[in-house]
């Protein structure tokens, strides 16, 4: 327990074989990622199971997050393989082309909504920026472009708007489908790809609802049209993804830092975890060692104040999925080290509505200004358990919960420390004092130490039950 920020790891065939995926976990992995984009839904339900069953073996909770692909749109194939487009080259984009008819001239497009989407002017950008077009006309069907930055282009590539504006649904057939299988299989989060509004997060819910789930919904930031309504997006999820692959290529790479910071803080500000995804270790996918500039990017994330950070491919299909894990844990760990000792000053003129958020931010102020070795947090949800984690006071938070659905949830959760708790006497002083134990006997604190409990009474006319006070305890 001296790593703070979470890993999340995608499964897929590097992961299949038990000895792989138990050696991933043993070397850090937090949560784990179902991509949908990829796979049949057998495929994902065998992952998860077999996610489940290795850790009950290691007594560890582990969190399960199932990806919906969401409206990827791309171009179709070519009928004699990939192409090469070259600078000042026409080039066009027709809807009403065959699935494997495309050319050196022309090829299909799977969104047809694309020809209303642009007019003259726009540029469409390929392959996550690689190749880029300029839109000369719309007639029909069919969009005609200028080559603009050429390079070989295969089929299925993905597309973009550069500055956003395609009108596809956050929420395809598809991605409904999907949704349902997750919800079945029990996942503890499911990810929605390209919202850009609070709306799409808001249909992803009482579709959840419906099919009688209760996951955390984690919103991916990836298009242009998101940045304007972050704030009504963040309040309409639980967990926030700084999604830079797609975001990158619509609003520009020299864009993305600065953006990226902004959406951490945002989510922190707004007691919701956040996630920074994409392109992390990339190199790792063939090679043992990450890079110098990949080991910058994963530590800048992680000082921003990132709860986790994901990997995708490097686990998913890499050479070198245990090595990759263990050195995103390292990299995490110094960051850390190097990271500003407390953010806690920053609320301190904060306005609280709610009690327990109240008393989270008193806890975690208390804690640091009385060097306490760790805080308890007694919860059934884990609302007050994140609530401390966002002033990251650098004290360990042991979320003690009966409820295991509430400790994979705490998983993501930078800073926080889930373990299975259920008291044998339900008074106050005696639960307070079998959560003490409970942690002495797992090593994490000795007699002498000064802890901080955080639980919910139901005395008072007022009290729900939630938690309302906060207790200081020395080790006995």
């Amino acid at each position: 327990m001296t790593r703070r920020t979470k890993i999340l790891a995608t499964l897929g065939p590097a992961t299949d074989d038990p000895a792989v995926l138990r050696r991933m976990l043993r070397a850090g992995v937090d949560v784990v990622r179902l991509n949908y984009s990829h796979g049949a839904a057998a495929d994902h339900a065998r992952r998860a199971d077999s996610v489940r069953t290795i850790a009950l073996e290691l007594g560890v909770d582990i969190g399960v997050l199932a990806d919906l692909q969401g409206p990827k749109i791309r171009i179709e194939s070519f009928a004699k393989g990939p192409v090469e487009l070259l600078e000042d080259q026409p080039f066009a984009l027709d809807t009403a082309m065959g699935v494997n008819a495309g050319d050196a001239h022309a090829v299909g497009c799977a969104y047809e909504h694309l020809p209303r989407d642009v007019e003259a002017g726009d540029i469409l950008l390929l392959n996550d920026g690689a190749i880029t077009l300029r839109v000369e006309k719309v007639a029909g069907t069919r969009i005609e472009t200028i080559v603009l930055l050429g390079g070989i282009l295969s089929n299925r590539k993905g597309i973009n708007k550069q500055g956003g504006g395609l009108s596809a649904a956050a929420l395809t057939d598809k991605d409904r489908e999907d949704l349902r299988h997750a919800v079945s299989i029990g996942v503890d989060f499911i990810a929605v790809s390209f919202p850009r509004s609070a709306d799409d997060m808001n249909e992803a819910r009482a579709l959840m609802i419906a099919a009688g789930g209760s996951a955390a919904l984690v919103a991916k930031i990836e298009r242009a049209e998101a940045l304007p309504a972050l704030g009504s997006i963040i309040e309409a999820s639980d967990v926030v993804m700084v999604a830079r692959g797609d975001l990158g290529v619509e609003i520009g790479d020299a864009e993305l830092p600065g953006w990226q910071k902004v959406i951490i803080a945002q989510a922190r500000e707004a007691n919701r975890m956040v996630i920074t995804a994409t392109q992390m270790m990339e190199s790792m996918i063939v090679n043992p060692l990450p890079t110098r500039a990949e080991v910058s990017d994963v530590a800048n994330a992680v000082m921003d104040g990132t709860d986790a950070v994901m990997l995708s491919a490097e686990t998913a299909s890499g050479k070198w999925p245990v090595k990759t894990v263990e050195a995103m844990a390292r990299v995490c760990v110094a960051a850390e080290n190097a990271a500003p000792r407390s953010r806690d000053d920053s609320r301190l003129e904060t306005h609280f509505e709610r009690v327990d958020e109240a008393v989270g931010m008193a806890t975690a102020w208390t804690a640091r200004h009385m060097h306490a070795t760790a805080i308890v947090a007694l919860t059934e949800s884990g609302n007050t358990a994140l609530m401390m984690a966002r002033s990251e006071t650098q004290i360990p938070i042991y979320a003690l919960t009966i409820h295991e659905r509430t400790r994979r949830k705490m998983a993501m959760c930078r800073g926080v420390y889930p373990i299975a708790f259920q008291a044998a006497q339900p008074d106050s002083l005696s639960i307070i004092k079998q959560a003490i134990e409970s942690l002495k006997y797992r090593g994490v604190i000795k007699p002498g130490d000064r802890v901080l409990v955080t639980k919910g009474d139901a005395d008072g006319k007022d009290s729900t039950g939630g938690t309302n006070s906060m207790k200081i305890v020395t080790v006995s």
